[in-house]
């Protein structure tokens, strides 16, 4: 097999299939058992692990503007772009020499590469502040280091991207901006995900793991998985007919091989001794196969919010980060909370379910109401009990029943005696959707509950929650899963909660029209400081001082056009436009600078 620059492969399969150790030799991180891998001589590998990188005590700033080594050191040798320009005229360039020009003609701006720009405007689409930016690595969550590991591999402007679940740590601003990077830029890339939505979106080829093999497939995920199905139907046809003619020719044997008929048995004998036959169809991995028992029905209203005021006490200071206007949850409502990372979802849920004190406001379970809770990460098990003690824990039952249900969700025989602190992650997460589902409650409530589980495990909890008769509240990053399952979705943004009615698809729609309704909604003003953009920043500037008008004209004209140009960045920004980022930032900047000079005259 081979893997172009050019290649945007997804690769998949169940947890332990063997994903990991296959990106690892891909990237160079791990030496196969046995074969050879021959990269180009030169070439460049942008490689993501899915462990966060080993921490150290640089400033993540500092690791991610590791990245352009190879260039500072080119500009050194070369005494500049210019310079290296005439170098490239005269003599065959390298391939790192083209690399930088590459490099140059992506994010230089009028004066040359910002790279403190660049990698600003980078880290903080996936997610990372200037505060976080200049933290010590070893200071920082295994998240954020993953982040800038990632950010570090996208501006490396490698030849090939190897990511091990790039999208665990992201949120939905952060996938949706890897997306359109992945699809905008040419780089070739193969990335391991359980993120369907994403897979979708950016792949044009499927790489499978199953059974120890490796199959390949065109296509992105849902083509993938069309297909697959077609094949195995086929498979089964084809191994269903073999199998119908071997037993009829076994059948004839046995009956004639002595008769007068033995000279037929014996070439059908033969006849089944030359026959390719066709192997067993590979059962299909477990999934977990549950069905929500019917519920107690509750009242009508679930759960009311009044005046909510969402946040956090520390000594006699109160620190607001959400307010929430008033809220009814109907029974058989299906809502999800989505939002950036940090921006209260979870302090919310939890202030929902009293388990954080409201700083403001009431909050009223409804008639009748029995909630479900499962909370973020795995940290609430006791590690030294048994898979079953810990099961035990939720609901005293015998422990035959205990087992029975309990290989509902894939622990059979002794797998009940293992102990938790033995589990793996997606282990844990079946563990405590049995612990949870076990006690029938009528409203549930989810944060990030496909965390750690493999695709098919979360296709298996969308077929559990979209036959679920109760009331669902759920966060997540899951596009898919929301998009299958909400019906209302509640947004977090700027410590503020909005409510929209209606599915995720509809929501995603009308954040485009909003977007591309925008520039039409520009006043005079605007509109005349858009012919700034098309001029050089200089020739902005010489604009701006030289315009025979009062002082007052020209800070009314330069706000206007830093509106404009923070609209411009904030554009370049979300659509993953390196050029447009660094050039609107520099402009920007200088803009800024520019404006700032004039108020000084104003009040002089």
């Amino acid at each position: 097999m081979g893997i172009t620059n050019r290649a945007k492969i997804g690769l998949v399969g169940s947890n332990g299939s063997g994903k990991t150790s296959l990106i690892m030799i891909l990237a160079g991180a791990l030496d196969p058992t046995e074969g050879e891998v021959y990269r180009e001589k030169g070439s460049k590998v942008g490689y993501v692990p899915q462990i966060p990188p080993e921490a150290t005590t640089r400033p993540l700033r500092a690791e991610i503007m590791t990245a352009f080594d190879d260039l500072f050191k080119l500009e050194s040798q070369e005494r500049g772009k210019n310079q290296l320009g005439e170098v490239l005229i005269d003599s065959k360039p390298s391939k790192a020499e083209v690399r930088y020009l590459a490099m140059l003609q992506r994010y230089q701006g009028l004066d040359g590469i910002d790279y403190q720009s660049v990698v600003e405007r980078t880290a903080f689409a996936l997610g990372l502040n200037n505060q976080i930016l200049d933290t010590r690595s070893d200071a920082v969550s295994g998240g954020e280091r993953t982040k800038a590991a990632l950010c570090k591999a996208l501006l490396l402007n490698p030849d090939l991207l190897v990511l091990d679940e790039p999208t665990n740590y992201l949120d939905l601003r952060g996938l949706e901006w890897l997306e359109r990077f992945l699809n905008r830029n040419s780089v070739g890339f193969i990335v391991s995900s359980h993120d369907r939505y994403f897979l979708d979106s950016t792949v044009t080829s499927i790489w499978e793991i199953e059974e120890g093999t490796l199959n390949f497939f065109p296509g992105n995920y849902s083509v993938y998985r069309q297909l697959k199905n077609e094949y195995r139907q086929r498979y089964l046809k084809q191994y269903q007919k073999q199998q119908k003619e071997i037993a009829q020719k076994k059948d004839f044997i046995a009956r004639y091989h002595a008769g007068q008929r033995s000279k037929e048995a014996r070439s059908r004998s033969t006849q089944l001794k030359k026959m390719d036959i066709i192997q067993s169809p590979m059962k299909e991995a477990k999934a977990l196969r549950v069905k929500i028992s019917k519920v107690t029905r509750s009242g009508h209203q679930v759960m009311v919010t009044k005046d909510l005021w969402v946040g956090y006490k520390e000594s006699y200071d109160a620190q607001k980060i959400l307010e929430v206007p008033d809220l009814i949850l109907e029974r058989g409502s299906r809502t999800a909370v989505l939002g950036p990372n940090g921006s209260g979802k979870t302090s919310f849920v939890r202030t929902l379910l009293g388990l954080n004190p409201a700083l403001h406001g009431t909050i009223l379970l409804g008639h009748k109401v029995k909630v479900g809770y499962l909370p973020q990460g795995l940290h609430h098990f006791s590690g030294k009990k048994t898979v079953l003690e810990s099961f035990l824990e939720v609901k005293a039952i015998r422990e035959e029943e205990a087992r029975t249900f309990l290989s509902k969700f894939l622990f059979q025989g002794d797998q009940v005696y293992q102990a938790v602190e033995q589990c793996s992650g997606g282990e844990k997460s079946r563990l405590a959707l049995a612990r949870l589902l076990i006690d029938e409650p009528n409203f549930l409530v989810l944060d990030e509950p496909t965390s750690h589980l493999d695709v098919m495990s979360r296709e298996a909890l969308e077929r559990i929650l979209d036959g679920y008769e109760g009331t669902l509240l759920f966060i997540s990053h899951d596009r898919h899963l929301v998009s299958l399952l909400a019906r209302q979705l509640l947004i977090i943004e700027n410590q503020n909660l909005t409510v929209f009615q209606g599915k995720f698809d509809e929501w995603v729609e009308r954040r485009k029209m909003v977007s591309s309704d925008a520039p039409r909604a520009k006043d005079l003003k605007a509109r005349q400081g858009s012919r700034y953009q098309l001029k050089s920043k200089s020739s902005m500037v010489d604009h701006v001082k030289n315009h025979k008008v009062d002082l007052g004209q020209e800070i009314s004209e330069l706000e206007d056009y830093l509106k404009k140009v923070g609209r411009d960045l904030q554009k370049a920004s979300s659509i993953g436009d390196m050029v447009g980022i660094v050039r609107f930032g520099n402009r920007y900047k200088e803009t800024e600078e520019l404006l700032r000079q004039k108020l000084e005259r104003w009040q002089d």
